[in-house]
């Protein structure tokens, strides 16, 4: 276990290199971005096909790990019926979508504990700037509720985290909202964003929280 944990973090510098995932591709019309990120897990976790009996083809997942986890990576944009399609067929599974061709996508500011119990009794507010509504506000169907920033006295002593994050997205690719599994999105670099949802009567409130690249590969690879 140790010797695969060491292959994909090796792979892991190769898929952070630029010239390193200029790999060959055994897939037509494979991506170099594809490529790189099965690279980063070991050889026997890569191409594993099923076949699905009740529709009667077979669903190849890009990795498939030990413990039962499938992980797709998602270069390209996807159809909702496709999605539900791949999400109904395993019970356990991973998106990473490549965020780098996400057009008006931007991290803004660090957020904090969204599940906070202090902060029960409040609502985001999806804009650029960080703030916040009573919920009784809403659910007294008050069309402008008050708008409160994190100076305001109720708000201004609860802490800021250092890995949620409030982003922007002019032009987002809607189903990915509409996904039940868990959805990463990779923008380059040393870390991965979890996209992640707060339940809110106003309106679900959409948040980044940040991964570690290095840890995501890992969690996955020990098991």
């Amino acid at each position: 276990m140790e010797s695969e944990i060491s292959e994909s973090l090796n792979a892991l510098h190769l898929l952070l290199n630029d010239e390193a995932t200029k790999v060959i591709s055994p897939y037509p019309g494979e991506t170099e971005w594809h490529s790189g990120w099965k690279k980063a897990f070991p050889v026997s976790y890569r191409e594993k096909t099923f076949l699905n009996k009740l529709e009667g083809y077979y669903h190849r997942a890009d990795v498939f790990t030990p413990c039962g986890t499938a992980i797709e990576f998602q270069n390209s944009p996807i159809c909702v019926a496709e999605l539900q399609s791949r999400e109904a067929f395993y019970p356990n599974l991973i998106w990473v979508v490549n965020g780098a061709k996400f057009k008006g996508f931007k991290i803004l500011k660090h957020l904090p504990d969204v599940d906070d119990p202090k902060l029960a009794a409040f609502e985001f507010r999806d804009t650029a700037n960080l703030c916040m509504v009573r919920k009784s506000d809403v659910l007294s169907g008050i069309v402008k509720p008050r708008v409160l920033t994190f100076h305001h006295p109720e708000l201004r002593h609860i802490p800021l985290t250092s890995h949620y994050y409030s982003f922007t997205w002019r032009n987002p690719h809607r189903v990915w909202y509409e996904a039940k599994c868990m959805i990463v999105i990779d923008l380059g670099g040393y870390f991965l964003y979890q996209l992640k949802q707060r339940k809110q009567s106003s309106g679900d409130y959409a948040y980044l929280h940040m991964i570690p690249r290095k840890d995501f590969i890992e969690r996955y690879v020990k098991k």
